[in-house]
């Protein structure tokens, strides 16, 4: 009697899912176990489009012909021939792989692929676990939404925030828990430790044979909020549509930074044209949903608005989060940003503001930035407020 039919180590049906059908008989000629036939089909549902593959010139043989062939565009999975709808492969990938891997097939739908009923089809957002990625996509393409599948986008965007504040708020607290002041305390407390002066004040009591370091006298400094002056912080995002990230981001930060002691915050996005949402920072959610992503980009006028806001230059921070792809006047952007920088403004250059921190941005504008003093780099919004908290505690 014939036993149940053998399927390939487990090694060999890694290589074989990633190499695609194409390489069944480099990989011991076996069938795929049943959950590794349906993660093929998965995975060949949303890769097997893939136009890019399917037009290049395969030349040679072996290994790299194999992964051609086995990830072109004809590439049909082995879950047998019924047609998957998008319903169907997001209930399978969330029964087949681990949370990551989901993240990262939910990603590559919506922003490679452009497959918008992820974010468009009610059944489909019933469904799916709210994350970043998608509140990306939700922005991009509510103008492609009823009104009924609006307001379940809303609920996924409300899902996603919420989380991203409370996660902040917290950095947000532990940074201006208090500004440290120069002169010395009587409270000892261990956040409050001038680690620096007591290290240097003890130095006579290191053993070297021990090698360490005994203190018998331990430095303070304190921590007092009447000394925080008012700070205002200007944050001029471009909304353009390879910043969705940053402005998401950007609206979170805000919020978490309204209403604390000695910070006027505002919130202000542009493309060709400039909206100021200060008005709505207390509801992000709401802010999201009113952001239009796309569009060209007009630095130069937003910097132009953001300093006429400004009341006091020494104690304004403004932080320009762009791409640093200029369709304005580049030579006006520069000018601006010198004289907010003459006159003592502290201006950031951001080209990212999100968890990743990961920039893309023009470097040749952006160095015309930093030579005339602007500060150019990326940060998260953990590090913006923490950059905020020191400067307002001065």
């Amino acid at each position: 009697m014939a036993g149940p039919p053998a399927h390939p180590e487990p090694t060999l049906e890694r290589w074989r899912l990633v190499l695609g059908p194409a390489a069944q008989s480099c990989c011991g000629d076996h069938p795929l176990s049943a959950d590794a036939a349906a993660q093929d089909a998965a995975l060949g549902w949303l890769y097997g489009r893939d136009k890019e593959l399917t037009s290049r010139d395969i030349r040679g043989s072996g290994v790299r012909r194999v992964v051609e062939e086995g990830r072109a565009g004809d590439r049909q999975g082995g879950s047998g021939a019924s047609v998957m709808t998008t319903v169907d492969w997001l209930d399978e990938i969330s029964r087949l792989f681990p949370k990551e891997t989901i993240e990262r097939l939910e990603r590559d739908a919506v922003e490679r692929y452009d497959i918008h009923d992820v974010v468009t089809n009610p059944v489909v957002l019933e469904r799916i676990a709210p994350n970043p990625t998608l509140l990306k996509a939700v922005l991009r393409t509510k103008y492609l939404m009823s009104p009924d599948v609006l307001q379940l986008a809303r609920q996924l965007v409300d899902a996603v925030v919420r989380e991203l504040v409370q996660r902040l708020a917290t950095e947000v607290r532990r940074s201006f828990a208090g500004a440290r002041s120069r002169r010395s305390s009587r409270f000892k407390l261990a956040r409050d430790l001038d680690l620096r002066r007591t290290v240097r004040a003890n130095l006579a009591n290191y053993q070297t044979e021990e090698r360490k370091l005994y203190v018998h006298t331990p430095y303070f400094v304190a921590r007092d909020e009447r000394r925080l002056r008012q700070w205002q912080v200007i944050l001029l995002v471009d909304q353009s549509g390879s910043m969705a990230g940053s402005v998401i981001h950007s609206a979170v930060t805000a919020a978490c930074l309204w209403g604390l002691p000695g910070v006027k915050v505002h919130l202000v996005t542009f493309d060709t044209t400039i909206v100021d949402l200060t008005e709505q920072v207390q509801d992000p959610v709401e802010l999201l949903m009113r952001v239009q992503l796309g569009g060209g980009t007009d630095i130069a006028r937003a910097v132009g608005y953001g300093a006429s806001l400004i009341d006091n230059p020494r104690r304004t921070i403004v932080a320009l989060i762009t791409d640093f792809f200029e369709g304005g006047d580049a030579a006006a952007l520069v000018r601006t940003v010198r004289h907010l920088v003459e006159q003592g403004t502290t201006v950031l250059g951001l080209a990212a503001l999100d968890e990743e921190a990961e920039p893309a941005y023009e470097r040749g504008l952006a160095q015309q930035l930093a030579d005339v003093g602007a500060h150019i780099g990326a940060m998260t919004p953990g590090e913006l407020a923490t950059f905020v908290a020191e400067k307002v505690g001065r």
